[in-house]
């Protein structure tokens, strides 16, 4: 009895310091909140399934890698045409700024991630992680399963193609989607 409490407080750990980040990365990615929060549940379903499968490694690459699994699947299964709503931006308003700004603002936000929203999924999948969650390019490759180089190359394509979408250059690129 007393491993299974001990078993039950780790997953609560677990789930508590990693919740929030696989939310917005699924929320990133999905662009819906009811989805990300389905899919929030199901990857730590999956986590609580499969804990004992976990040996080595960060925990946090494994939960991430789960995450970009579901949401892979879930991209599968929807075939969805949108990425990010307008709905989700409109709850973002900054309370400092003037209504033009937030226009303005809005507008970009708005522009940035529609373009996210049309590229491949390992490119979108990758300037989520790098340039919006700010994961290393080693936590991103792990995530991603697959070599660093090709985190590089396809960070640098991805960037290069938003560019082109939307005419203006890489660190504003990923500035404004934050």
């Amino acid at each position: 009895m007393h491993n299974f409490e001990d078993l039950e407080d780790k997953i609560i750990e677990i789930y508590r310091q990693h919740y929030l980040d696989v939310y917005r990365f699924l929320i990133c990615f999905t662009g819906n909140q009811n989805d990300a929060e389905d899919l929030t549940q199901e990857v730590f379903i999956r986590v609580l399934n499969n804990l004992s499968n976990f040996t080595t490694g960060s925990l946090k690459t494994w939960i991430f890698s789960i995450a970009k699994h579901a949401a892979i699947d879930h991209y599968r299964k929807k075939k969805f045409y949108s990425i990010f709503k307008e709905g989700f931006f409109k709850k973002m308003a900054s309370t400092e700024k003037e209504p033009n700004e937030l226009i303005e603002q809005n507008e970009i936000k708005r522009l940035v991630h529609t373009a996210i929203s049309k590229l491949k999924p390992n490119y979108r999948a990758v300037v989520i992680l790098r340039g919006i969650n700010e994961f290393s390019i080693k936590e991103t490759a792990e995530i991603l399963q697959c070599s660093e180089s090709k985190v590089k190359v396809d960070y640098h394509r991805a960037l290069k193609e938003l560019k082109k979408k939307l005419r203006m250059n890489a660190e504003e690129v990923i500035g404004n989607a934050n």
